[in-house]
């Protein structure tokens, strides 16, 4: 069993009417008792609970100040290729784009490494396309003990790997792993990947268990918003973790709501989701689940970035590049997609710290584990 025979047991149009079909009632009940309740969550993220939104917001705050403080965590992601075997066609890295391509070598990941840690990081985010067979297990193991020298957090964003794969990065220092499914819809999945390993639907919706068996600290999930229904996509997510707590529960997890931006050869969303249903998105996910970390992306505007630090996320990135060396040597024709909060990591981290909160640059040690 995985939560692949669980998916297939969920009747997308059924949760998708009951969505539709809340009553304030039904929010009103599910204020009540949220926490851990997929029937409350699916009430939270209903357009009937947008009335509610300020009630929402003052829980989550409170919420999300009991369980985690004051503190905002402060991560960077660092690109280490855009090389791509897959043909997604909302990604800037998709095979077909007719772009540089670019994978770190040992001397220039050093160089990054250097720039990346004077800004003050001690949580690094490697990134990189999908292209197992030139940028697979082996590159990542040569890559690894090179950052862990000089990280104390490291997390991995990259392609689906197997559970033996985890457990041997494991041994040169990785700490957390995340895995988006982009959709939860399989039709719309099969729509946006047309070709190469990620086409397959069932293979990544199943990935972040191999993960949790490896034993590895942190997985996260998300979704692309803007690709399919944001509601439902952010529902069955919920589902997804609250399986994934429930059997693997050794692990912490994390979400990131990020939502499609342009990028090179990119897709407009088919779901617009505004400032006001990312801020509900946000609030639900805190009410129905207190110790779940939260990412924010400079995906996001300055102004509204600033406004959602003390809501309920807590981790943010500042001073990004979506670009393999773009540290070191920024070339906008190498980049992911476009990036909207362009501020520096000390502006950022002033900003938090300008309405209260306390931006921690540094919150693990391996000694401590």
């Amino acid at each position: 069993m995985s939560f692949v025979d669980e998916f297939k047991k969920l009747s997308r149009s059924e949760l998708q009417m009951s969505l539709y079909s809340t009553t304030k009632q039904d929010v009103e009940r599910a204020l009540i008792n949220p926490e851990g309740n997929l029937s409350s969550l699916l009430a939270l993220l209903s357009p009937a609970a947008e009335p509610y939104l300020e009630q929402m917001a003052q829980r989550s705050v409170a919420l999300t100040r009991q369980r985690f403080g004051a503190s905002l965590g402060m991560y960077i992601p660092l690109y280490l290729s855009n090389l791509c075997a897959n043909e997604c066609d909302y990604c800037g890295f998709t095979m077909s784009n007719k772009i540089k391509r670019k994978t770190l070598s040992e001397k220039e990941l050093v160089r990054e490494l250097s720039l990346v840690k004077k800004m003050g990081y001690d949580s690094v985010l490697l990134v990189s396309g999908e292209h197992e067979t030139k940028v697979g297990l082996d590159y990542f193991k040569q890559m690894l003990p090179l950052v862990k020298q000089q990280f104390s957090h490291v997390a991995l964003e990259v392609q689906p790997l197997e559970q033996t794969d985890y457990q041997s990065l494991m041994e040169d220092g990785l700490d957390a792993v995340m895995l988006y499914q982009e959709t939860y819809n399989p039709v719309t999945y099969a729509n946006h990947h047309t070709r190469g390993k990620k086409k397959d639907f069932s293979f990544r919706l199943e990935s972040p268990e191999r993960v949790a068996q490896a034993g590895v600290d942190k997985v996260g999930l998300g979704v692309l918003l803007g690709l399919d229904d944001w509601r439902l996509d952010a529902l069955l997510m919920g589902h997804h973790l609250a399986y994934l707590e429930k059997h693997y529960w050794r692990s912490r997890y994390s979400i990131s709501l990020p939502r499609l931006r342009p990028c090179t050869g990119g897709v407009p969303p088919k779901v617009e989701l505004t400032d006001k249903g990312l801020v509900q998105m946000i609030c639900a996910f805190r009410l129905f689940n207190q110790q779940l970390e939260i990412s924010l992306s400079t995906r996001e505007s300055p102004e509204f970035r600033d406004n959602l630090f003390a809501l309920g996320v807590t981790n943010v990135s500042a001073g990004s590049s979506t670009q393999p060396g773009g540290y070191d040597e920024p070339n906008s024709q190498l980049d992911q997609f476009e990036i909207s909060d362009e501020r520096t990591p000390y502006e950022v981290a002033a900003a938090i710290s300008a309405r209260g909160l306390n931006p921690v640059w540094k919150d693990w040690e391996r000694g401590w584990r």
